[in-house]
């Protein structure tokens, strides 16, 4: 379920991110929201590998921001606890003895800290240049 509410969210943060003129970053949210569908996807492939019975029709809450910042928090939240997790679930699969669980989810971690790091990076640049001044670097013609 935590997969498939972050595609959502990302989805959504990245609509309204585009829709306010903040063009990289809307990219770069979807592309975090593409990372999710993969790892929904791999999840899936591993539990019908296992012989499990995926669920795909329950999702969790989704956290909207609404603003720029907001939905960078909301989302950094969301990442953490999957990186808690992921953490948890690859010591249950060593565990058992199941090392193609654990590379899995160790792969997939890794993405997660990646999203996690980009958020930390996104606040710190907030708090040093102002919102204002961020917002405008994301716009779809701002250099660098």
């Amino acid at each position: 379920a935590d997969e498939l509410t972050a595609i959502n969210q990302y989805m959504v943060h990245s609509e309204m991110c585009e829709n306010w003129g903040y063009h990289r970053l809307h990219l770069e949210i979807r592309k975090q929201a593409m990372d999710e569908m993969h790892h929904a996807e791999w999840l899936i492939e591993r539990l019908l590998f296992l012989d499990g019975t995926p669920t795909v029709s329950k999702l969790n809450p989704m956290k909207i921001g609404k603003t720029v910042p907001d939905m960078i928090n909301n989302d950094s939240r969301d990442e953490l606890a999957a990186v808690r997790s992921y953490n948890e679930a690859i010591q249950i699969a060593r565990t058992v003895d199941d090392q193609g669980t654990a590379d899995l989810l160790s792969r997939i971690l890794k993405m997660e800290e990646g999203h996690v790091d980009w958020a930390e990076v996104q606040r710190a640049q907030i708090e040093h240049m102002g919102i204002e001044n961020y917002l405008t670097n994301q716009t779809e013609g701002a250099a660098g």
